[in-house]
């Protein structure tokens, strides 16, 4: 159940959470258990304070006492592990419907699927119902943060954020920009994308928890006019986002140097324009060229790993020993709905296979640089290593004081599998591997937003 009220303020909104707490601290890198990168508290406490940021962190007993907490101003999840809320770097709300949909790869699987499912957001009923569906899978999955497209249409972005604010969730979205090469019902003007992308910014953008990205959907559905306002959007504020598909399938790329022949590869397309920097973040990247990793490390942009969607339409293997070596912003992406699922959990599983699938059939590199997924880096990715690369790590990602209390509890014997495994595991990295390989969205109990319980038994059910 979702919460907009503060009904009962004993339960929605405690001074303190009790569990075993677990958060990154630092990219723990490919160490099987990096000590210096984490913190893990069996019996921990949280402390929020009263606007719902982070107060302190630490041993129950110590904590309790330093800040004087009567028990009833705790939420005791004891034996339930307290993480920060995931963070999806990539996933398109109109496409929920469309979620399983057979037998096409990308450019096919847009035109088929896509396109008509959203062709139903000029409906702004229609768009504030899907939102509403949409938010509410995020949070049951424990997601607590996403950068998120909307459709053609200006008022799906505007119902998405309506939505967003009743719950006071942070999220990053846009209005999708597409010029050509679509549906003429789907198609806007570089004009009119002006227009719609100033107003919603000027309403949206940094009110409360929302943010904004200028959102082209891809070089092959933008002209060039239409990527040169994107740009002059982009660089018109230093806290706009840029939010964009890349080097996902060889025949969307065959296409994209079709329509942009002088460009060197797909991602100077978007340089060439301006559109390559900090809070730039671009979605597979599988078939991305050593100049491009390079490209992206110079200019700190961010790229999301998306492994339902990639192995879902057949698109390929992220190289992700590459942006490991190169040290590329990154995070994990469920990309609905060419991805399978809205958990985090199964994303990271699917992650994890494709990265021991690329290790055994390449050439092995030297075994110190050699990039492993291990939990505590899938972990990372999901957390802390999103809010790097949405460059919210400030705000979110982990439970240092000061940053927002957005936080999930994990009941990590929610199935008689998980109860059966968790018996055998003996230490805190088998707990979480089990997690990512095992877990879905009954793992989560409760969802706290801003120090608020805004799901789960117990949170108030007015919205």
């Amino acid at each position: 159940m979702l919460s907009t009220s503060e009904s009962d303020p004993s339960i929605s909104k405690p001074k303190a959470v009790r569990g075993s707490i677990f958060f990154l601290t630092d990219d723990p890198g490919s160490k099987s258990d990096p000590q210096d990168c984490y913190e893990y508290y069996e019996d921990g406490i949280l402390v929020l304070r009263d606007d719902g940021h982070i107060l302190d962190v630490g041993p129950s007993t110590q904590t309790k006492a330093k800040h004087k907490l009567l028990a009833n101003e705790i939420a005791d999840y004891s034996g339930r592990l307290v993480i920060p809320g995931f963070i999806d770097t990539h996933i398109h709300y109109p496409q929920a419907e469309i979620i399983a949909a057979y037998g096409e790869q990308l450019v096919h699987w847009l035109e088929k699927y896509a396109y008509p499912a959203e062709s139903r957001f000029a409906d702004r009923s229609y768009a504030q119902a899907v939102s509403r569906f949409f938010l509410h899978e995020l949070l049951r999955n424990g997601t607590t943060t996403a950068l998120i497209f909307g459709s053609v249409h200006k008022i799906s972005i505007d119902a998405l954020f309506s939505e967003a604010e009743k719950l006071n969730l942070r999220i990053i979205g846009g209005k999708v920009m597409m010029d050509r090469n679509a549906p003429e019902n789907l198609l806007d003007t570089p004009e009119t994308t002006n227009a719609d992308n100033e107003a919603l910014i000027a309403t949206w953008h940094n009110k409360g928890r929302i943010q904004y990205a200028i959102t082209p959907r891809f070089a092959i559905t933008s002209s060039p006019a239409q990527l040169s306002v994107a740009a002059r959007l982009y660089h018109a504020r230093d806290d706009l986002y840029l939010h964009t598909h890349v080097a996902e399938n060889l025949h969307e790329i065959a296409l994209t140097q079709q329509l942009y022949p002088s460009a060197k590869s797909y991602l100077h397309v978007y340089d060439d324009f301006g559109l390559v920097g900090s809070r730039s973040l671009f979605a597979h990247g599988i078939h991305l060229t050593e100049d491009e990793f390079n490209l992206l490390a110079e200019k700190q942009a961010a790229l999301s790993f998306c492994p339902t969607s990639n192995l879902f339409l057949g698109s390929g293997l992220f190289n992700f020993n590459k942006a490991y070596q190169k040290n590329i912003l990154l995070g994990i992406g469920t990309d609905i709905g060419a991805g399978t699922s809205f958990s985090m959990f199964q994303t990271m599983n699917e992650a994890y296979k494709v990265v021991q699938l690329l290790r055994s059939t390449h050439q092995p590199i030297q075994s110190e640089n050699e990039a492993h997924l291990t939990p505590f880096k899938a972990f990372y990715l999901t957390t802390l290593g999103a809010a790097r690369a949405l460059y919210l790590d400030n705000k979110l990602g982990s439970f240092q004081p000061g940053k927002e209390g957005d936080f999930i509890i994990l009941n990590l014997e929610a199935t008689p599998l998980l109860q059966f495994r968790m018996l055998h595991t003996q230490s805190l990295s088998e707990r979480l591997f089990v997690l990512m390989m095992l877990a879905d969205d009954r793992v989560v109990e409760a969802v706290y937003i801003m120090g608020r319980h805004c799901y789960g038994h117990g949170a108030d059910a007015s919205y």
